[in-house]
């Protein structure tokens, strides 16, 4: 085989960019789906807080 031939050939390949792609955008969803958690985290925890006392603070009623 040439070495020309080679990285004619290599320098025509894209897998690995395509990989790198991949990479990259599956990290920023990731990120991107941490930074949501995040702020939202504080919201959720006091709702359920909120949830828990009224439902605690209802009587249950029987027949």
């Amino acid at each position: 085989m040439n070495i020309m031939n080679f990285v004619k050939r290599f320098k025509k390949d894209e897998d690995g960019a395509v990989t790198v792609d991949w990479v990259v955008l599956t990290a920023a969803i990731v990120g991107l789906g941490i930074a949501v958690l995040t702020s939202v985290s504080g919201g959720t925890t006091s709702l359920a807080d909120k949830i828990s006392s009224s439902l605690s603070a209802m009587t249950i009623l029987t027949h």
